[in-house]
């Protein structure tokens, strides 16, 4: 027992020596003391959660809901505080116990990342051209569809509106219009999978952000499908590790008509008819009636958007769900637009070297009130009483006992009921599962596999009881549906190696794909429905007749298979270069040609990472980008390379007719792709230690082998086959400036941001070889969308020369159009004016853009964005016409304008005149289209910040903010706004208005649709 405890002393003494030599030190030597203090950012707000460490030792906490600290140091210690995204700095402590700490942001660490399509790039080794916007910014303008947010906010991007009315989508163009046939639209990219939705369908408040692929060498890696440009959109994730964290966003707003259609007052009206003397006065007429059919047609309108997420993390994970509402209840009655949105995301891993995650995003939607328009309100006489004797509202409006109108009003489109529906509903759900393995052996190596499942139906339904919309009253009933649904699936296999040796940082990414999407589509329509309540849901026991037409159903199933491959090579910091070759197959296309492989290369350098540049402190970046890539196009109908046989009846006596089969459309056993290259050079820069950053970018893009419909003669017996011919050329520049004018300086942070950009559209080659197409306007040297018109050079005055010979039975006050024919020796014309006059001119804008700023004092802070445009021209369906101021031809006869009298002989518009008269213009011009150039206020948002409020953390909310909004405010300068007071931006495609014909249904036009309107938003932005 002695011996055993000897031992152990023997062993113990050691130890208890070693230990009381670790502790006597601190006993004898160390002073400590506390140190406490606030860490803030430069716009003096708290930093939550920064790391504060004793340097050299493992003592340290994080600063709480307030920024503030305390710790206890040996006396002489450096504090080390540090934060994400902020320079880290070493404090001596020396004698100060109170500090207050100020994190400058990290360029280096801050420094962007961007989504280049399978993967992401700091921004300083893009060698492409992509453009990148924060959710921060996407929110600065509160909208259902997104697409509103960065209207004029990204150069070369050009977004405009198709229609105002609730839940109308956007026209998108990047970089131009290419393609004749084919789609021009972009390719939309979600969480990585291609986008079987639109836009419409994606909350904004779920967008972290948004990168805009634009040139060949950034869209090529997604072959065909982003032939006109990319878009990926980045949904919000949680953090890993981090705590659930609670958001709501959420705004009400008023919607006001901005500016009601310029239409003559009853006084007006009755002048001008009385000048004319050719009619007189209706049953329902009289000239001491004012009646203004669109204030009795327009209401208030409201919008609404409410949404809530969840976001957290778990033990190497993370996820966020979400669910929003929106609602737009637009000015006209039965215009209402209602979207549902449930989005979630997790991704979780498995050990070392597994992830698997999900990202799904389901909506459904109700659109209302499509068919409701103006044209029919607007075509009224104003001088009409549109009330009975007892002050109830008249069916009709009787101008003889031939002609009458029927009454739209807000009270009778409210009062239909169930006597009328227009409805769209939507559904469409967008699932991404993904699986992610890293090999164990070889560092930086990791395979991904992604699975696209995408589901979109919509039901279109119509119904209209008997009398309705129709001055007969016994007029029957009509409904019609339709039916169509997309399935979608689509497999991604991803190998991706990413690694840094020393100077060398390496990213290869190969991949194969398959896709396969399903559409049907069915109509049905019916007459004489026997019950209102029955309206389009119930067509097969319409009494009258039911059609069920072949043309309008539909079975579409296609297919695309694709191997691609991606190299990305960065040295130093200083040189970057990526290549990319991308394979695709098409089912759409003949056998033989369904195969197209093309390749894009980039490269860049880093010019201020060069010794030579050192010494020039105000220059932060400077970096050249240069690019060359090929794309393709295949959005063509499928089966296109079969050919199509319709039916017709045919005669073979008296009463014998039988149906037969003809051949519509020839077989094309030769279609192929529609191929594009592109060359882009751009110059990155930043000077004044970040203060001034910008780019600058020149392209030149080729289409070749346009699909194009090729018309045959009659005697061929087929109208036209698809083909690849023709050509096109789009090049432009874009330049985007980010400035900041005062950054915290005494409380002020003062941000600007101005882009520009101008495209040049050329047809360079047709089908028929020919220089010109007058029936779609296609002229080879013009734009693609080009007027081909009479040029409208003023009106015909008394005593002008050669009225009788160009204008032969024309009268003075009439169009007067410029002749382009030859004279006679004596100087006298050779001919009168005809087709042959008509000239081509181009719609296209010299440059456009916009400009915004951003200024902020303490916890206010006050946006406003703004857009431009500089030349072009711009449509009006209410002043073109061949009939225009025809006061038999409808609303034209009522348009408020300056026209032709013999007292007012410098007037624009010509005298008004009958159908018979020979005052009536016989031919449009370009009367109807006016100077496009404008500059306009879109939104101005004046918001305040409650984040630094402490009894708003003691509650735990961690950030709120309340703001106002204006949306469209006013126009500071616009020729077409100052003739006319109404927005000079687009609301109509050309063929929703029966004004417009022939090509121009193509066209945006400013035309008889629901007006623009002026919107006040209240929000507020909640975390806790």
């Amino acid at each position: 027992m002695p011996k055993f405890t000897f031992s152990l002393c023997v062993y113990f003494k050691p130890l208890v020596l070693l230990f009381l030599l670790s502790v006597i030190p601190s006993w004898g030597f160390a002073q400590s003391i506390r140190v406490q203090g606030v860490v803030n950012d430069n716009a003096s707000e708290s930093i939550i959660g920064a790391n504060v460490t004793e340097k050299g030792t493992t003592n340290g906490v994080i600063t709480d809901l307030d920024g503030k600290f305390s710790l206890s140091v040996q006396k002489g210690a450096t504090l080390v505080i540090s934060y994400i995204g902020y320079v880290t700095q070493e404090i001596p402590v020396e004698n100060e116990t109170e500090l207050k700490v100020i994190l400058k942001e990290d360029s280096k660490a801050l420094e962007e990342v961007v989504v280049i399509g399978y993967g992401t790039a700091r921004k300083s080794d893009v060698t492409g051209s992509i453009a990148s916007v924060g959710g921060d910014k996407l929110r600065e303008v509160p909208a259902a569809d997104v697409s509103y947010a960065l209207q004029n906010r990204i150069a070369g991007v050009d977004m405009s509106q198709t229609s105002s009315r609730p839940g109308a989508t956007m026209q998108i163009r990047i970089r131009g219009t290419r393609s004749l046939s084919a789609t021009n639209d972009p390719l939309i990219v979600l969480d990585g999978i291609p986008f079987m939705g639109s836009l419409t369908d994606i909350n904004p408040s779920d967008i972290k952000s948004m990168d805009i692929l634009k040139d060949a060498s950034s869209t090529a890696i997604y072959g065909s499908r982003g032939a006109n440009g990319v878009i990926l959109i980045t949904t919000h994730k949680g953090v890993t590790g981090a705590p659930a964290k609670v958001s709501y966003n959420g705004y009400v707003g008023l919607k006001k008509v901005f500016s009601k259609y310029p239409m003559m007052n009853g006084e007006k009206f009755a002048e001008m008819r009385k000048y004319a003397g050719k009619f007189e006065n209706s049953m329902d007429e009289s000239d001491d009636v004012n009646t203004d059919w669109q204030d009795l047609m327009y209401r208030n309108g409201f919008v609404t958007s409410h949404d809530v997420n969840i976001s957290g993390g778990t033990q190497g994970g993370n996820y966020s769900f979400g669910g929003a509402y929106y609602k737009d209840q637009g000015v006209i009655p039965t215009q209402n637009y209602t979207r549902y949105s449930l989005r979630g995301s997790f991704d979780q891993g498995v050990g070392k070297y597994f992830r698997f995650g999900l990202t799904t995003n389901s909506n459904y939607n109700v659109t209302k009130g499509n068919n409701i328009g103006l044209y029919g309100v607007l075509s009224v006489s104003p001088i009409a009483n549109p009330y009975n004797e007892d002050g109830t509202l008249k069916r009709t409006v009787k101008y003889n006992s031939q002609d009458e109108a029927f009454v739209m009003t807000r009270d009778v489109v409210e009062n239909l009921e169930e006597k009328w529906l227009n409805e769209s509903k939507g559904f469409g759900t967008y699932n991404n599962l993904f699986a992610e393995v890293q090999c164990p052996w070889i560092k930086g190596l990791k395979y991904r596999m992604n699975l696209g499942l995408n589901y979109r139906s919509t039901k279109q339904g119509e119904f209209t009881g008997y009398g309705i919309n129709n001055t007969a009253p016994d007029a029957p009933s009509t409904a019609a549906l339709a039916h169509s649904e997309t399935t979608n699936w689509a497999v991604e296999n991803l190998l991706t190696y990413d690694r840094t040796i020393g100077k060398h940082q390496f990213n290869i990414i190969g991949m194969y794909s398959a896709e396969q999407t399903v559409y049907t589509r069915s109509h049905v329509a019916g007459r004489d429905i026997p019950a209102e309540y029955f309206q389009y849901y119930n067509i097969g026991r319409a009494e009258g007749t039911i059609t069920v037409n072949p043309s309008n159903w539909n079975y579409q199933k296609t297919g695309l298979m694709s191997w691609m491959g991606r190299a990305m090579y960065t040295y130093d910091n200083r040189y970057m270069l990526m290549a990319t070759v991308r394979s695709d197959a098409s089912s759409r296309l003949a056998k033989g040609h369904q195969w197209h492989t093309y390749p894009a290369v980039s490269a860049g350098w880093n010019i201020r990472n060069e010794a030579f540049m050192d010494g020039i402190e105000w220059l932060d970046i400077l970096k050249l980008r240069v690019g060359y890539g090929e794309t393709s196009n295949q959005a063509v109908d499928p089966y296109k390379t079969l050919g199509r046989l319709n039916t017709r009846p045919y005669n073979f006596g008296p009463t014998n007719f039988a149906t037969g089969y003809y051949v519509s459309e020839m077989p094309n056993a030769m279609l192929g792709w529609e191929y594009s290259s592109t060359w882009n050079v751009g110059l990155d820069f930043t000077l004044f230690n970040g203060r001034l950053s910008g780019t600058f970018e020149y392209y030149i893009q080729k289409t070749h082998d346009l699909l194009q419909n090729v018309n045959l003669p009659s005697t061929s017996g087929v109208g036209s086959y698809m083909a690849n011919v023709g050509k096109t050329e789009n090049k432009g520049f874009e330049l985007t400036l980010n400035g900041t004018i005062l950054d915290n300086h005494n409380g002020w942070t003062w941000d600007a941001s101005l882009n520009l950009s101008a495209n040049r559209n050329k047809l360079v080659e047709l089908a028929s070889k020919k220089d010109r197409d007058e029936g779609n306007g296609w002229f080879v040297g013009y734009p693609i969308d080009a007027i081909f018109d009479y040029e409208y050079v003023g009106l015909w005055q008394e005593g002008d020369p050669y009225l009788d010979i160009l204008e032969p039975g024309g009268n003075v006050g009439m169009i007067k159009v410029k002749y382009t024919g030859d004279y006679n020796a004596d100087g006298t014309p050779v001919r009168a004016i005809g087709p042959e006059d008509r000239q081509i001119m181009s719609l296209e804008s010299k440059f456009q853009g916009g400009f915004s700023t951003r200024v902020a004092y303490k916890n206010f802070d006050l946006n406003v964005i703004t857009a431009f445009k500089c030349g072009g021209k711009l449509l009006s369906t209410l002043h073109h016409s061949s009939g225009y101021l025809n006061m038999l031809s409808g609303r034209r006869g009522q348009v408020d304008v300056d026209y032709w009298t013999e007292e007012n002989t410098n007037a624009k518009y010509p005298k008004p005149g009958g159908i018979q008269s020979g005052d009536n213009p016989k031919y449009g011009s370009t009367l109807g289209y006016f100077d496009a150039s404008y500059w306009k206020v879109r939104t101005i948002t004046l918001g305040y910040n409650m984040d630094n409020q402490r009894w708003l953390k003691q509650l735990g909310v961690q950030g709120l903010r309340a703001y106002v909004t204006i949306q469209n405010p006013f126009v500071i300068c616009s020729p077409f706004h100052k003739e006319t007071g109404l927005d000079p931006e687009t609301n109509s495609y050309g063929d929703e208005n029966v004004a417009v014909v022939g090509f121009q249904r193509r066209f945006l036009t400013v035309g008889t649709n629901s007006p623009s309107t002026r919107n006040y938003l209240f929000g507020i932005n909640l975390t806790f």
